[in-house]
């Protein structure tokens, strides 16, 4: 994993929406966040812990993609103080949701600062060697970094003089995609998924994750000067045990052999994973559950299967399986285990925190794919 940049992020990156009237104190009360959805939950209490009160809209085993925002949803919004959103239009109703509810606290996105990968909604393309063209997916990041969702005016809090130059580019990229996302709110709601869109679900990366960690640290600290010494010791201790688990990953996945290094999944959610352990992903279904995988698509997948004989093919946890069981069926292929993409298991279940469902994910791909 890279070094990471400074721990005091820029608020000028992170926050999106400015704070109401002064910063208040909360050493003694919970600060009210609200998380879009579990991972990003998770997360918020690893480093918040105490400090704060953690509303997640869509829970364990949710479709984020899916999801429709319910009137306690829009209370909770309206009084957080802090909204942490993963943005890179994932979350599809967030703009509806935060004009319903007259939200005027901070909205931090996770993902700002990440380089996203552009989706390819040609599943030829995973013919190439999938080391190949990972690299080629961070295409034309000055027309289309789209991180999502509106940030902050450039003359917000901001104490980090050395990280004002990329912070103020990146802000400028997301404001200008920020006009697309409400166009699509209202004009096409599902018009984020379609082709040409960046994936979104950049928390399968351990790398990506260390950001996520550090804007979400920031946006807390922010909200709360007086514990933001305590978020900052959480987030240390938090980064530390993500770096190790990356490693580990790392190691696990090095002994697979070349040949059994393609994965076949639900939707497409894996990209990042798949980036960053040399794997290739493919799926049925492109980057949100909401789309439907056409006739010609699981021809073409079934055919690839049989070619390359992939034996293995993966349901996830907020998925039907009905389609990837009848891939099985017509390819003799088994099915390797269950994934959790885009939400954590219940508390009882293998993925309640997010690095037990990153652990949980890459020790599922290599006892099937490596017997």
């Amino acid at each position: 994993m890279t070094t990471r940049r400074a721990l005091l992020i820029s608020a000028t990156a992170v926050l999106t929406l400015s704070l109401a009237g002064p910063i208040a104190a909360h050493s003694d009360e919970p600060i009210p966040v609200v998380a879009t959805f579990s991972i990003l939950g998770d997360m918020v209490e690893r480093i918040g812990g105490e400090h704060v009160a953690v509303v997640t809209l869509v829970g364990p085993d949710g479709d984020a993609h899916v999801y429709q925002p319910t009137p306690a949803d829009a209370r909770a919004v309206s009084e957080a103080e802090v909204l942490i959103v993963n943005g890179l239009e994932f979350e599809g109703w967030i703009n509806r949701l935060i004009d319903a509810s007259d939200f005027n606290g901070a909205r931090a996105v996770a993902t700002a600062g990440i380089e996203p990968i552009a989706f390819e909604d040609d599943h030829d393309d995973h013919d190439d060697e999938h080391g190949d063209h990972h690299d080629d997916d961070h295409a034309e990041e000055d027309d289309h970094d789209d991180q999502g969702d509106e940030h902050a005016e450039e003359d917000h809090h901001d104490n980090h003089g050395d990280e004002q130059a990329k912070d103020e580019d990146h802000e400028h990229h997301d404001e200008e995609h920020a006009e697309g996302e409400h166009h699509d709110d209202h004009g096409n709601e599902h018009a984020h998924h379609d082709h040409g869109a960046f994936d979104p679900h950049a928390w399968q990366s351990l790398d990506n994750a260390v950001t996520y960690v550090d804007n979400i640290t920031a946006a807390l600290a922010q909200s709360d000067p007086d514990n933001a010494a305590t978020f900052y010791q959480n987030r240390a201790s938090y980064v530390a045990e993500i770096e190790a688990l990356d490693a580990e990953i790392h190691k696990i996945i090095a002994g697979l052999p070349e040949n059994r290094r393609t994965v076949v999944t639900s939707h497409d959610a894996f990209q990042y994973f798949g980036h960053d352990y040399q794997l290739t992903f493919l799926a049925p279904q492109g980057l949100s559950t909401e789309s439907e995988a056409s006739a010609q698509d699981v021809a073409r997948l079934i055919e690839q299967m049989r070619a390359e004989g992939i034996t293995a093919v993966f349901v996830e946890n907020i998925t039907d399986s009905r389609l990837l069981e009848q891939i099985a069926n017509e390819t003799g292929a088994s099915i390797g285990g269950t994934l959790f993409p885009d939400a954590l298991s219940g508390s009882d279940g293998p993925a309640a925190t997010y690095l037990d469902m990153m652990r949980h994910n890459a020790e599922t791909l290599t006892q099937a794919l490596g017997s």
